[in-house]
């Protein structure tokens, strides 16, 4: 097997280099090739930045890369501690799984009152599942928290067990819900390891990413003329460059929590502090410095053209079946590409089957390996008749 080398420094160049042509015919096996983006996600050089992570206030807290689940900076990560109201995290995740945003809500006596932040329901109120979201997520309101858990559950007891139930499917094992909202209770608690977690979770739910990255929302109050505008207690959505959400919280027993998410040139990090007196400065120093230590690494390789001898078809693509998403040290080393392919291909050969794979390194690691698979099929093409079996029909 011979293989031809790109070497790049620059993830644009690689859609560049495999757009030239593979000289040298390789085999690979028909299976697929398995990627384990949680082993490669993040090198071990990463675990040495190059500047140590700032100093905090919080009494725990934790900067995640939610691409490898892996923490960048922490202290005291695993301690269990109160969240108050980034509680509510979990509790939209387990809404928007289980109700039709436009549904009506009939807000429950029960409800209503509901100690702490609150967009004054009342029994008998007519209102959306996602107007309930928005007050929860932006106004942090708890009556809303109570209104949706009674919504979905039939109790503030039963929806507890489902938000107990999602930690557990979730593998969060130092995490335990009593209620939607955050108000204290001593069975009520997470790590600032396990809230990071759930949160890169929730922020893969398209809405849940939407509404915690409002910063303001209005909505129509049902059968009246009047409204409601809910505007976002988080204020580095509108304070720090790259904000995307998520939530805030305060109780005398947890003190100041704080869920933050940013993003910028495709790298997402997520901070939590538990705790802390000064979150907003916290959370921005945090940021800014995981922002100068890591940076984000998503090849968007060129298909490649592969010729076929005796196909329906003269040529097919060979495109990756994945994509790589890697979170590398700022100060990375050179990255090349490896190209595993055959010069052609016989037709007689259906979509999507594997035939090459491309190979990423740098140096001697292996950051992943990614399938090449067949763009379409292209069935082996109906060899001519020849004139003696032209002949043989005859009789």
């Amino acid at each position: 097997m011979r293989k031809k080398r790109f070497f790049h420094t620059v993830p644009c160049l690689l859609s560049i280099l495999l757009c030239l042509p593979i000289c040298a015919a390789t085999s690979v096996a028909g299976a697929a090739l398995p990627l384990d983006t949680a082993s490669f996600s993040v090198l071990p050089e990463a675990t040495v930045p190059v500047t140590a992570a700032p100093q905090t206030s919080a009494a725990s807290y934790a900067l995640l890369d939610p691409v490898s689940g892996k923490l960048l900076a922490e202290r005291d990560a695993d301690t269990r501690r109160p969240m108050a109201s980034t509680t509510k995290i979990m509790t939209a995740l387990v809404v928007l799984e289980r109700c039709d945003l436009e549904a009506t809500v009939t807000v429950d006596q029960k409800a209503v009152g509901t100690e702490g932040s609150s967009i004054y329901l009342f029994a008998g109120e007519q209102i959306k599942v996602r107007t309930l979201l928005y007050a929860l997520m932006l106004s942090s309101a708890n009556d809303a928290a109570a209104a949706l858990a009674i919504h979905t559950a039939g109790s503030i007891e039963d929806f507890a067990a489902l938000m107990n139930e999602k930690a557990i499917a979730l593998g969060l094992k130092d995490t335990h819900f009593c209620n939607p909202h955050g108000l204290q209770d001593e069975a009520h608690y997470t790590t600032a390891r396990e809230l990071a977690l759930l949160t890169a979770v929730a922020m893969e739910n398209e809405i849940f990413a939407e509404i915690a990255s409002t910063a303001r929302y209005s909505a129509p109050q049902i059968g009246t003329n009047a409204s409601r505008l809910f505007l976002n207690h988080n204020k580095l959505l509108r304070t720090f460059d790259g904000a995307i959400g998520v939530k805030t919280g305060f109780t005398k027993a947890s003190g100041r929590c704080l869920v933050s998410a940013a993003r910028r040139e495709g790298l997402t990090l997520i901070a939590v502090t538990l705790n802390d007196p000064n979150d907003w400065r916290d959370h921005t120093a945090l940021h800014e410095w995981g922002f100068s230590q890591y940076v984000a690494f998503a090849p968007d390789p060129a298909p490649l053209t592969l010729p076929v001898v005796g196909g329906t078809s003269g040529e097919v693509l060979l495109t990756p079946s994945e994509a790589l998403r890697l979170t590398l040290p700022a100060t990375h080393g050179e990255i090349s590409c490896i190209v595993e392919a055959p010069r052609f291909l016989f037709g007689g050969f259906g979509k999507g089957e594997v035939k090459g794979r491309l190979i990423y390194r740098m140096g001697d690691t292996v950051l992943g390996e990614i399938p090449l698979v067949t763009a379409d099929a292209v069935p082996a093409a109906k060899a001519e008749q020849t004139l003696w079996d032209r002949i043989k029909k005859l009789f």
